[in-house]
């Protein structure tokens, strides 16, 4: 049995083609959701006078994927506090929204607003609503990004392989306990899906981080409570995102090729057992984007 839901992500070649990378999803249409005027052209959308918003119907397996699931990519996949805009494309037919066609979802759909709402620290400013219309768009906008593979898209490329990431890694933890097992099978998906340079835990041992399992050089065995980027992230409780490790105060050189760096704590009960660090050999290779998908790697392991 199959359930369906609509997503307004901006353009919807790309948000399509995001839905598609997940497991469970069976099928997608890009199309007008929510507007004035019967059976719009794209053309007609586009002068944004119909009142529609460019969206897809994603119907999924609940048995495979779950509702929430979908909702939390899709938050993390757009900019949910960016009214009327995502990327480079401007207007109403580009805003975001979710449009449910079932009334006992709505409680699942706000909690999801919520959680976007606490990480982002504002709310969200994505409509939900009921879907009143829905029209397909013309055969040339179905499954474009398969079709046209260097076409244009303003989702980051890298959120359709953390997406595939997050609930592989899912899959492969499945109920093992044992956090070193769960942490050196995370080391080494990340690593092999997302090409890293260095990918490793550090758990805390009293007033220093240890060296946990990994996937890279050889590293650092110990770090100082709030010394390096990893002793920050350990201080303050929160993920330090460092574009160039050579201008953060403090940095201590585990690898003389490392150039930028990631480092997400893992939170049990509001305290911090562990952290994840993750290194590259280029320079401003961390963003936002890596930061929110990694938060919700961490919560996982």
């Amino acid at each position: 049995m199959t359930r369906e839901i609509y997503f307004a992500g901006g353009c919807f070649w790309g948000t399509e083609h995001f839905f598609r990378k997940i497991d469970g999803v069976r099928d997608t249409v890009v199309g007008f959701a929510n507007g004035r005027t019967p059976d719009p052209t794209y053309e007609e959308v586009y002068t944004d006078a119909t009142g529609y918003a460019e969206a897809v119907r994603v119907c999924y397996d609940p048995a495979v994927v779950s509702l929430s699931f979908l909702l939390d990519g899709f938050f993390r996949m757009i900019d949910p506090l960016s009214l009327n805009r995502q990327g480079g494309d401007v207007g109403t037919r580009y805003r975001t929204g979710v449009y449910y066609v079932a009334e006992e979802d709505l409680p699942e759909i706000r909690a999801a607003f919520d959680r976007a709402g606490r990480r982002l620290g504002a709310a969200p400013v994505t409509e939900c609503e009921p879907l009143r219309c829905f029209f397909p768009a013309d055969g040339r906008h179905q499954k474009y990004l398969e079709v046209h593979p260097d076409g244009y898209c303003h989702v980051p490329l890298k959120a359709f392989r953390y997406v595939r990431l997050l609930q592989d890694l899912g899959y492969l933890l499945g109920d093992e306990t044992d956090e070193v097992a769960r942490q050196a099978n995370a080391a080494s998906l990340i690593r092999e899906r997302m090409g890293f340079f260095w990918v490793g835990f550090y758990r805390v041992d009293g007033d220093s981080l240890v060296l946990g399992p990994f996937q890279g050089t050889p590293a650092c065995q110990r770090i100082p409570f709030g010394k390096g980027v990893c002793g920050t992230a350990w201080a303050r409780g929160e993920t330090v995102v460092v574009p160039d490790v050579g201008q953060f105060p403090g940095h201590i050189a585990c690898s003389s090729v490392s150039r930028s760096e990631i480092v997400v704590p893992l939170l049990r009960d509001g305290a911090v057992t562990a952290v994840l660090d993750i290194d590259s050999t280029a320079i401003g290779e961390f963003d936002a984007i890596d930061a929110a998908w990694l938060e919700a790697l961490v919560n996982i392991i």
